[in-house]
C-alpha cells in the first residue's frame, strides 16, 4: 500500500510539555502579584472604571533578552513615575507572522541561526516573563500559535490578536479560553467588521481541539471572554485613528452589542504609514481626542526599543547585530518613547487638574 501520510514532512520532534516547563520555571509570588494586577487595572480600564490610559509599549519583537531586561528597567521606572495618570505594559512578542517568510520569532528559533530548537525557545521565553513580571512590569503579547498560551499564558497580562488572524476561528475560540484582556486588530485591508465581529465570537463559549498542561491532545472547553476590545493599526487603505473613523469604530462596537466600546490605537503599522517617526503624532492625536471627550479611547500601543529604526537579521546571525536595535519593525528609540509617555501624562494631568 502506498503512503498517503505525512508525505512533505521530513522530520518531528518532540516537545517540552507546558506543565514540565511551568514547573522547571515556577510562578514567583512577585509575579503572581504583577499578572494579577495588570490585568485587574487593564480590565478595569476598559470597563471604564479606572480613568488611566493603558499603554502598550515596547519592541516589535523580542530577539535579545538581555536588551528586553534593560528596556523593562527602564520602562519599570517610568510606570512608577506616571501611574497615576497611565497604566503601562511591556510588549513582549516572541511570535511573529510572516506574510511570505522570515524569522518567525524567539519561539521559534532563539538562536537567530535557523535551527528552530523550540524547546530552547520557549524556555527563553518563560524565562524572560518571569524576569520582567519579577520587577513589577506586566506584559503583553501577541498569541498566534494556539498551543503557546499553556507555556507562558500564566505570565501575560494582556493578549492581542494580530491582523492576519482576527478572522481565524482557531484563534476567536482560542482567545474565548484566555485568562486575559484580548485586544483584535482590524484587518489588514483596514475592515473592522472582522475585529468586531470577532470580539462577539469570543465573548461566547466554544469547545475545540487543544492541548492540555501534559501537552496531550484535548478538548477544550471554554465559557467566553468578556473583555475583548478593538486594536486599530490601519489597514490598505491608510490610517484609521481619525476622529471620523474612531467614531464609526465605537458605532460598529455598540451595534455589535458592546456596552462600553473600548478602543486602543496602534501608532505603528498602517497607521503610521510603516514610518516609525510618525507613532508620535499619532500619539498626539489620539491624546488630543481623549482629552476632547472620546471616551471609546482606553489605550495606545507604540513599537518602542533602546534605539531607533531596525536591522537586518544576516548570514552572521546574532554576532552581526547592534545592540537594542529591532530585527523586525522599525521602533522608536527610548528619548522618544520617554517624552511621548511624559508629554501625554502631562497633558492628562492638566484635564485632571482643571476638571477638579
Amino acid at each position: 500500500m502506498l503512503e498517503t501520510q505525512d508525505l512533505h514532512v521530513k522530520a518531528t520532534q518532540p516537545v517540552i510539555s507546558p506543565a514540565q516547563l511551568r514547573d522547571d520555571l515556577a510562578m514567583s509570588e512577585r509575579a503572581n502579584r504583577t499578572v494579577l494586577g495588570g490585568r485587574r487595572d487593564a480590565g478595569r480600564i476598559l470597563r471604564r472604571q479606572d480613568k488611566r490610559l493603558l499603554v502598550i509599549v515596547g519592541p516589535c519583537s523580542i530577539h535579545d533578552p538581555q536588551a528586553a531586561l534593560e528596556y523593562a528597567r527602564r520602562l519599570q521606572s517610568l510606570r512608577d513615575e506616571l501611574s497615576d495618570h497611565l497604566c503601562i505594559i511591556m510588549r513582549v512578542y516572541f511570535e511573529k507572522p510572516r506574510t511570505i517568510i522570515g524569522w518567525k520569532g524567539l519561539i521559534n528559533d532563539a538562536g537567530l541561526d535557523g535551527t528552530q530548537d523550540m524547546n530552547e525557545g520557549l524556555r527563553v521565553a518563560r524565562k524572560l516573563l518571569l524576569d520582567i513580571n519579577e520587577m513589577g512590569l506586566p506584559a503583553a503579547t501577541e498569541t498566534l500559535d494556539p498551543t503557546t498560551p499553556q507555556y507562558m499564558g500564566d505570565l501575560v497580562s494582556w493578549a492581542a490578536i494580530g491582523a492576519r488572524t482576527t478572522e481565524s476561528q482557531t484563534h476567536r475560540e482560542m482567545a474565548s479560553g484566555l485568562s486575559m484582556p484580548v485586544g483584535f486588530k482590524n484587518s489588514t485591508s483596514g475592515d473592522l467588521q472582522v475585529a468586531v465581529d470577532a470580539i462577539e465570537s469570543a465573548r461566547h463559549g466554544h469547545s475545540f481541539l487543544g492541548i492540555d498542561a501534559q501537552g496531550r491532545s484535548a478538548i477544550v472547553r471554554t465559557g467566553g471572554n468578556p473583555l475583548g476590545h478593538l486594536v486599530l493599526r490601519g489597514g490598505a487603505a491608510g490610517p484609521n485613528y481619525g476622529a471620523d473613523q474612531l467614531a464609526r469604530a465605537g458605532a460598529m462596537m455598540a451595534v455589535a452589542g458592546t456596552r462600553h466600546p473600548a478602543i486602543i490605537v496602534d501608532c505603528s503599522h498602517d497607521n503610521s504609514g510603516k514610518q516609525y517617526l510618525r507613532q508620535e503624532g499619532v500619539w498626539q492625536s489620539v491624546i488630543e481626542q481623549r482629552v476632547d471627550g472620546n471616551e471609546a479611547i482606553v489605550g495606545l500601543m507604540v513599537e518602542s526599543h533602546l534605539l531607533e529604526g531596525n536591522q537586518r537579521l544576516g548570514a552572521q546571525g546574532r554576532s552581526g547585530l547592534s545592540y537594542g536595535v529591532s530585527i523586525t519593525d522599525a521602533c522608536v528609540g527610548w528619548e522618544t518613547t520617554q517624552r511621548m509617555l511624559r508629554s501625554a501624562y502631562s497633558t492628562l494631568a492638566g484635564v485632571r487638574s482643571k476638571a477638579a
